[in-house]
């Protein structure tokens, strides 16, 4: 059953290679235009304190003089010699004589008080007026002394002044001195006797070395000059400049060096080389994986333009952000593969985003962390957005993608050791780019689906409504075929489901395969209520022509009423290329062969000279798709089963499996996917449904006296 489409698939035939050449050149081109839109900020116009748009590594070795690091070297050399002050020891000596002769005066007429034989008051009057500015402390203290304790005090200034005058005192360090001169004294004296020598002190204390700025720059130059010239060596592939880094003044003489910032043209065209090899590369195992394994999508323009369009969006907003060291993680690459799984499937969107995965860190200078970020939070989303009939789904899909990226997050920064402040700033980006994604996908996939003719859950339903134009048309003019319409589709939907098939768009289609019959509804039984049979009266070829004019009108009907294209692909499939098994055994029994009705495979391999089966077999296409080869099952079964006298289980069985065997006889399922396990499961599906449609239901008494009533009026029963 399957061998005829996996034949088919393998061939590469001369349209395909044209699809491919067209779709890799658009895309190809449209994606290393993207990738390279800054390469014209590299090469010769590189500056120091420019942002690296990419990563600058070394081509070869190089070893040089640096004169960015020797200048480094001699800064420090002159930073770290001393200040140079005019200390001597010649200077200090005049100084410390001087301040003696200071400290004699200053204290003469202390020692005249105390020589002089005066009484209490009188000296400390005379005490008073010698020394004056004194602490009230200080002045008790020397009003407490004798000429005994003040001998003492006065050896101990004349002491303690020459030994700070003497050793070197900077202008700088003057306050301190003064501040300890208490500490220099005797500690045989009180400390209230020490603090009154310090107060003496205190404005005798000059400093004896001052700062010559002349002498300390002399000595700075003397050291830098000492520095000898420091070389600089890189090896080939260390990497000078991280992307998205500024360029330091090293990083510049390095490249300068290396011949870097004269590559000019060469440069750029070799960049340029890299990006189209990439997208070559991307664009090229996109296609060649939907063409194996999509057949479906391969052979749709809308499909390949929809996939096209994404890739190329989203790389443009990758590529808008590539560079900077957050604002990448904020770009809502999780839409892509949300919206493709939606319009189109899982698989697809899968590879689309492994794709985008790798563009995402290439962009961004080789972030293997940006590319697991892609492709994690866009297959969170995949997982999570499922069929996308509810504004839930994308919540919970954003909600997913957020605690994907996030953990993403997390693991790089505990590797990296990021500190928590960025690692925050990372999750909010993160939060940020989950809610972009789940509001771009819920926003543009209704659009986009209308647009690319894709049809959406939402259309679905609201064809699925009972309201619409052409179902009340069904309704009103075929009753019964609204009616074998909406049993078509619940037998369809519970097979797609128990198969794994799409469940809404086969039974939505099984509600409008039939609308052809609209045009004329009473050449079909189940509109004819019991009237006279228009067939019987025509010739089956006749009949035949009828019946399958229901297939083209219904196809005219469909586009006039804008039917997605997806739906009316329904109409031709359901029938195949199926033959119309009562009418050919009619003209086979007018022909003479017999009355008896094989099954259509042996009627057409029977049929006499005279009778021409192509006239009642449908024009098909086969069905394509699961769904399709659902919905021909379901019609078949749904049409035989209702002719039964008995609707036991045995006699339902017994019809589905003779259904399902005809149309595998036939070759209708060569051009679709389905499996025998998958048969086995439709059968037990359309079985189960079957037996609860025609369900036994208990005898009401007042059923029989309406049966019976309606007898005698029919002037058939007892007592008329």
């Amino acid at each position: 059953m399957l061998a005829t489409s996996l034949r088919a698939a393998e061939r590469f035939t001369r349209r395909d290679a044209v699809r491919l050449v067209f779709a890799a050149v658009v895309l190809v081109g449209a994606l290393t235009a993207i990738l390279a839109a800054g390469l014209a900020e590299t090469g010769p116009q590189l500056r120091i304190g420019e942002i690296a748009p990419t990563d600058i590594r070394a081509p070869g070795t190089a070893t040089f003089e640096s004169a960015i690091l020797t200048d480094q070297a001699r800064r420090a050399a002159r930073e770290a010699v001393e200040p140079v002050y005019d200390y001597s020891f010649e200077r200090a000596d005049l100084i410390a004589q001087q301040q003696a002769r200071a400290l004699r005066l200053m204290v003469a007429p202390v020692d005249a008080a105390f020589a002089a034989f005066l009484d209490e008051e009188a000296r400390r009057a005379a005490l008073a007026a010698a020394i004056p500015g004194l602490s009230e402390g200080a002045r008790a203290t020397i009003e407490g002394l004798d000429a005994t304790g003040w001998a003492t005090i006065k050896a101990e200034l004349t002491r303690v002044l020459d030994a700070v005058e003497r050793a070197e005192l900077r202008d700088t360090a003057v306050a301190e001195a003064r501040a300890g001169l208490a500490t220099r004294f005797d500690t045989a004296l009180t400390p209230e006797q020490r603090q009154l020598g310090a107060e003496i002190l205190a404005p005798l204390v000059f400093p004896n070395s001052s700062y010559d700025a002349a002498a300390h720059e002399a000595a700075r130059v003397a050291a830098a000059q000492r520095v000898a010239p420091v070389t600089a060596t890189v090896r080939p592939g260390e990497i000078i400049v991280d992307a998205g880094h500024p360029i330091e003044p090293l990083d510049f003489e390095k490249m300068e060096h290396l011949g870097l910032l004269d590559l000019g043209r060469e440069y750029v065209l070799v960049r340029l080389a890299g990006w189209f090899l990439l997208a070559g590369l991307v664009v090229g195992l996109l296609l060649a994986w939907i063409w194996r394994f999509r057949p479906e999508f391969w052979h749709r323009n809308n499909a390949l333009i929809l996939i096209g369009l994404i890739l190329v969006v989203t790389t443009l907003a990758v590529g808008l952000t590539s560079g900077r060291s957050i604002l990448p993680f904020f770009v809502p690459t999780a839409a892509a593969g949300m919206l493709v799984a939606i319009l189109l499937d899982a698989s697809t969107a899968t590879v689309l985003v492994a794709s985008l995965a790798l563009l995402a860190g290439a962009a961004n200078g080789a972030s293997l962390e940006l590319a697991a970020y892609s492709l994690a939070g866009g297959l969170a989303g995949i997982v999570a957005v499922r069929r996308g009939d509810r504004f839930g789904y994308f919540a919970r899909a954003g909600v997913a993608v957020l605690f994907t990226n996030v953990a993403v997050v997390a693991i790089f920064s505990i590797s990296s050791g990021r500190d928590l402040t960025g690692v925050l700033q990372l999750s909010a980006a993160s939060g940020a780019a989950a809610a972009g994604s789940a509001v771009a996908a819920f926003g543009l996939f209704a659009i986009l689906g209308n647009v690319f003719g894709i049809t959406t859950v939402f259309q679905l339903l609201e064809l699925a409504n009972p309201s619409q134009p052409l179902l009340r048309r069904l309704l009103v003019e075929t009753p019964g075929t609204y009616h074998h319409s909406l049993m078509v589709g619940n037998l369809a939907e519970r097979a797609a489901e128990a198969i794994g098939a799409d469940a809404l768009l086969t039974r939505v289609a099984a509600y409008y395969h039939d609308i052809g019959k609209l045009k004329n509804p009473l050449a079909f039984i189940e509109n004819q209520a019991g009237g006279e049979n228009v067939h019987d009266q025509l010739e089956p070829e006749v009949s035949a022509s009828i019946l399958k004019e229901h297939v083209a009108d219904g196809i005219d009907l469909a586009y006039q009423c804008g039917l997605p294209k997806a739906l009316i692909a329904f109409i031709p499939q359901h029938h195949g290329t199926a033959t119309m098994s009562y009418f050919l055994a009619r003209a086979r029994e007018q022909a003479g062969a017999g009355p008896a009705i094989p099954p259509p495979a042996a009627a057409a391999a029977a049929a006499p000279p005279g009778v021409d089966v192509a006239r009642f077999r449908h024009a098909g296409p086969k069905p394509q798709s699961r769904e399709a080869a659902l919905l021909m099952l379901a019609d078949g079964v749904e049409a035989s089963v209702r002719s039964l006298t008995s609707h036991e289980e045995p006699a339902i069985r017994a019809m589905v499996s003779r259904i399902i065997q005809e149309r595998l006889e036939e070759g209708q399922f060569d051009e679709c996917d389905l499996t025998f396990r998958d048969l086995e499961r439709i059968r037990e599906a359309f079985v189960a449904q079957l037996l609860g449609m025609y369900h036994r239901r208990v005898e009401y008494p007042q059923n029989k006296i309406v049966e019976l009533e309606s007898r005698r009026a029919a002037g058939g029963g007892p007592g008329a």
